[in-house]
């Protein structure tokens, strides 16, 4: 225990700069606390004896604004920073170096005992403040959830989580989709990000759906013209609307 301690001391050092000395760790971090009363809750709740780990547990959330079930499994070095209003739910597994701020929920979605209803999170998990993740699926290693996030699917290794409900960034298809809605907008003369980009402003969403949109059909144009001139119709930009057009012809040769 006293090890883990040690651990967990080094770790708020390196990870708060504004952490001056581990005297002022110890006596001054409610994450610190926590941690050490979910241990003595968890030890008893492992053997059995589930009132005296639920008073802890009670305790340690009287005393630090955190609350941790003690059945839940919470690894090496965790580092929850300020801490209050942390809710931490019973089947919630947390890996070793995951960092929590403030207000964040591991809450569940399913009212059924003996079922994963918590989330699982991976190594060097961070988990910004003020966000809720629900329900028994895993957000992979070294992911990241953004402040507010409202996240009720797996999140996978290495990517980002944010908005309501969470969205995942980092990927390569969403910055080239990005990057297209972009370029469409500034076409049409105004940023589509001229606000935060993952805000959850509905008219931002609506404008981003009609951007997407173009960004389709003007795929879906160039895909129809490369079909024609491999078919060996050159479309010439100076014809008129007037001019005989087979519709029948032209199906056949896109087929």
């Amino acid at each position: 225990m006293f090890s883990r301690l040690r651990e967990d001391l080094a770790s708020v050092r390196e990870r708060d700069p504004a952490a001056r000395s581990t005297l002022e760790v110890l006596t001054c971090y409610p994450g610190i606390h926590a941690l050490m009363f979910h241990r003595l809750a968890h030890g008893a709740w492992r053997r059995g004896w589930f009132w005296a780990g639920r008073f802890a547990s009670h305790v340690g959330r009287l005393l630090t604004g955190i609350e941790i079930h003690p059945g839940a499994k919470i690894g090496r070095r965790v580092f929850i920073d300020h801490g209050m209003g942390v809710v931490i739910g019973e089947t919630a597994e947390i890996g070793d170096d995951c960092t929590i701020y403030q207000g964040v929920t591991l809450g569940g979605t399913s009212l059924y005992r003996g079922t994963k209803r918590h989330p699982t999170l991976g190594r060097g998990v961070v988990v910004g403040a003020g966000a809720k993740v629900l329900g028994g699926f895993t957000v992979g290693d070294g992911a990241k959830v953004g402040s507010n996030a409202v996240v009720v699917k797996p999140v996978p290794a290495g990517a980002t989580a944010v908005g309501n409900p969470a969205r995942i960034l980092d990927s390569d298809k969403d910055s080239e989709r990005d990057a297209a809605r972009e370029q469409k907008a500034e076409q049409f003369g105004f940023s589509a990000y001229g606000v935060t980009r993952d805000m959850d402003d509905p008219v931002a969403k609506a404008l981003h759906g009609l951007l997407d949109h173009s960004v389709e059909t003007d795929r879906r144009l160039q895909a129809i013209l490369a079909r024609l001139e491999a078919a060996g119709i050159k479309l010439d930009d100076t014809v008129a609307p007037s001019d005989h057009f087979d519709p029948g012809r032209l199906s056949r040769m896109v087929d």
